[in-house]
């Protein structure tokens, strides 16, 4: 790769790290898996940089990488077995601490048991903010299918969150 690329490669990676990062957790739920996806997306994308650098939506490309390559991880036979690891701490300075520990743990206690084609449709929609059209092509499927993912989704995060979601309105 010529240095202006390889330039150009380096500064996108490297702005955009902190967000690759936090989607690949959200999907994986553990850190060092999450840092595995994020290296094997961003060598990939190196090895295509000079065709896709200067596409015009390059970030939902990356994020459309990213997503397959957790959905072809999770079709490996041993990806089936069980890691645990800490979630990272980034706290929100506008709450306390505490309440945001609690946050996390239960939605992500919770998305565990959401299944992972719901999940997956889930995190890209409401915490990427991707239309339902983008989910569709990034999963590559319709979007009647992405619609109804997210609704089936919705409805186990409600079962499964139940009485925390009715405190969190009363308080």
């Amino acid at each position: 790769m010529r240095t202006e690329n390889q330039q150009q490669y380096v500064e996108y990676v490297t702005g955009r790290m902190p967000a690759l990062r936090k989607l690949a957790y959200v999907l994986c739920g553990d850190r060092h898996r999450a840092d595995d996806l994020v290296q094997q997306t961003i060598t990939r994308l190196y090895v295509r940089w000079r065709r896709v650098g200067g596409v015009e939506h390059l970030d939902q490309y990356v994020r459309t990488m990213l997503v397959r390559a957790f959905v072809d991880e999770k079709r490996r036979p041993w990806s089936r077995a069980v890691l645990t690891g800490d979630a990272p701490d980034r706290p929100d300075p506008g709450r306390p601490p505490h309440e945001q520990v609690v946050d996390a743990v239960t939605v992500r206690a919770a998305l565990q048991q959401v299944p992972p084609r719901q999940r997956t449709v889930l995190i890209l929609r409401f915490l990427c903010d991707m239309s339902v059209e983008d989910v569709a092509v990034a999963l590559e499927c319709s979007t009647g299918n992405v619609k109804s993912q997210s609704s089936r989704g919705l409805a186990t995060l409600r079962r499964v969150l139940g009485d925390d979601i009715a405190v969190r309105k009363d308080s």
